[in-house]
């Protein structure tokens, strides 16, 4: 009898993630990749409609979180699960006792491995049911029996790809964020680090205490700002502490006045 085809969602709200989830599927036999979210409700939807055999599943993303989304569609509806998260182990005791397999960014190409042979075992044995019923237990559990996830508001950190590995980047590292086509560019420090996200994205999921979209092509970390411009002909522009000048759009220069404290 030949193997079963596993079909894949691959639910994460960061773009290089689900790329490179998808790129390690790809040397995978008898697997497609059925559809992909970056929201948790995206991820309700797609898991409701697709019907997936197994679903990679962020535990912290914007909507619903991981375990929101399996709240909702009820442990005993989904599909085998590999939770992916940047916790480290030991906030992840409870998906241990649960069986449930978890991937803990970066993580390399074995771990990924391991995990996508347990799950595909465990679909192939028909084990799903009973794993996702401990599952369902566990979401039921006092809170005090296990540690909850942590509530993410904002992003805390941005995979990035340098020299055919991927790395994280903690955002307090980032000084600025600027546009170039399809890409946006991390400034950190002399760095910078192309990723394949939207600025509207980026803005969105970005602490506005912290970074301000000062440009249509350009988010800045608040406290990296020495200077405001102003240029002949009526232009403005920002100098941040390292030198390096960036335009202001006139529509956003009295809310980053507001931001910085600046009283007319």
């Amino acid at each position: 009898m030949p193997d079963k085809t596993i079909r894949v969602l691959i639910a994460d709200d960061e773009a290089l993630a689900r790329d490179r989830i998808a790129d390690l599927l790809a040397h995978e036999a008898n697997v497609v990749v059925a559809g992909t979210a970056s929201t948790g409700l995206e991820a309700i939807e797609a898991i409701r409609t697709l019907k997936p055999d197994l679903v990679f599943l962020d535990v912290q993303m914007p909507g619903r979180t991981g375990l929101e989304v399996v709240d909702e569609i009820g442990a005993e509806s989904m599909p085998a699960t590999i939770f992916v998260t940047a916790f480290d182990k030991f906030a992840l005791n409870a998906f241990d006792r649960a069986a449930v397999d978890y991937l803990v960014k970066p993580f390399d190409d074995d771990r990924f491995a391991q995990a996508f042979r347990r799950a595909r075992k465990m679909i192939e044995l028909e084990e799903v049911q009973e794993v996702t019923q401990r599952l369902l237990s566990l979401l039921h559990e006092p809170a005090t029996a296990a540690p909850p996830a942590p509530k993410r508001d904002y992003l805390e950190r941005i995979s990035v790809e340098s020299r055919g590995q991927v790395r994280v980047v903690p955002v307090d590292k980032v000084d600025y964020i600027t546009a170039d086509g399809p890409y946006a560019e991390l400034h950190v420090g002399d760095r910078v680090f192309a990723i394949r996200e939207r600025m509207q994205t980026l803005d969105e999921r970005l602490d506005p205490a912290i970074f301000f979209r000062i440009h249509r092509s350009a988010i800045v970390r608040l406290d990296r700002i020495d200077t405001l411009l102003r240029h002949p002909g009526g232009d403005y522009g920002v100098r941040l502490k390292n030198g390096t000048e960036l335009s202001l759009s006139r529509g956003r220069r009295e809310e980053l006045e507001e931001k910085l404290g600046i009283t007319r």
